[in-house]
């Protein structure tokens, strides 16, 4: 190996491992590629927030501030093509990429952290002249304190999440990983656990959840059967991820409610779909109307609380997301203490 290739695979700088088309179409939408497998995009909140506008959902339910969040992943591709997802599908688009495939050489997680911190400063640096930027706000932006690693794919596919969740941590970051739940293995192996996990939790059932997610491994309903048993015993703040779609996944809160008994979250969140983005294409045949309103989210949540006998706890009215809580305590003790 040339001296050249050795410095792209310890630092990361290397192309995109995404095929090119696709990594164009990805720019045009706003992505800052970090080495070849690891991204960052801005947020709306966190561009909002800057502007004086509505914070995330997670400002309101755990006290993050939106305008220091960097929403990210190590790992573009996924094992899912969830019908209500925003984000591109390759095959969709006419591409043939195996997003299963590993790289075989991954790049180092104190580079993914340098460079995704790297991207967010120069994203939000064109705000620092906007006469509706806050300009606390935009200096603290500078100094991200979270990182959301769910922008696309699925952050477990990358083997060193131990590691660069410890380097986020070193920088003061605060993490929140979310994963679908699929890759039972990965999560055994970690040492080092985010400061709050994510389990997007889909359907109440097989049959739904093959129609909802639409599975591209085999057994995926049977191995997040598995994950949700590894994932209630550990020793982190804990949250299951809901995207309602109205007359898909939207039904059986009584099932739903089993899982919750096992995963024992300390959080559920019922969020509704919104038709954007990848959404629309014609061959999800999904539709406009299909939104569940902010009254129909509340009144599914509260059937969901009183089947799991959680707590009703918060609505975040522009995220269209409810909030449930497992008892009086994760209620009290939502609102992370942060570093400043």
């Amino acid at each position: 190996m040339g001296e050249e290739a050795a410095v792209q695979k310890k630092s990361g700088d290397g192309k995109p491992h995404v095929p090119e088309t696709l990594a164009g179409m990805m720019k045009k939408q706003g992505y800052h590629f970090v080495g070849r497998h690891s991204a960052t995009k801005a947020c709306g909140y966190t561009v909002g927030s800057l502007k004086g506008g509505p914070t995330c959902y997670k400002h309101k339910f755990y006290g993050i501030r939106s305008w220091r969040c960097i929403q990210a992943t190590p790992a573009i591709g996924c094992n899912l093509a969830c019908t209500f997802c925003w984000r591109i599908i390759p095959e969709e688009i006419g591409i043939n990429w195996n997003e299963l495939n590993a790289l075989g050489n991954w790049d180092d997680p104190d580079t993914i952290v340098e460079g995704l911190i790297r991207e967010h400063r120069r994203i939000v640096s064109g705000y620092k002249g906007n006469e509706k930027a806050d300009a606390a706000r935009w200096k603290e932006a500078n100094y991200p304190a979270h990182v959301a690693l769910s922008l696309t794919g699925e952050p477990l596919f990358y083997p060193k999440m131990s590691q660069l969740l410890d380097a986020f941590h070193k920088h003061g970051i605060s993490t929140f990983l979310v994963t679908n739940g699929t890759i039972v293995d990965a999560l055994r192996r970690l040492t080092t656990l985010p400061t709050q996990l994510y389990v997007s939790v889909q359907a109440p059932n097989r049959d739904v959840y093959e129609k909802t997610v639409r599975p591209k491994t085999l057994n995926a309903w049977s191995r997040f059967q598995e994950f949700l048993e590894v994932f209630s015993k550990l020793d982190t703040r804990r949250v299951f991820r809901m995207t309602l779609v109205k007359g898909l996944n939207m039904v059986d809160a009584k099932s739903y409610a089993e899982l919750i008994r096992k995963g024992s979250p300390d959080y559920v969140e019922v969020k509704g779909f919104v038709f954007v983005g990848g959404s629309r294409n014609p061959s999800r045949n999904l539709s406009y109307s299909q939104m569940p309103s902010g009254t129909e989210i509340i009144e599914f949540a509260e059937e969901l609380a009183a089947e799991s006998g959680y707590l009703y706890t918060d609505y975040h009215e522009h995220s269209k997301v409810a909030l449930l809580c497992r008892d009086s305590s994760a209620k009290d003790s939502r609102i992370i203490k942060f570093a400043k």
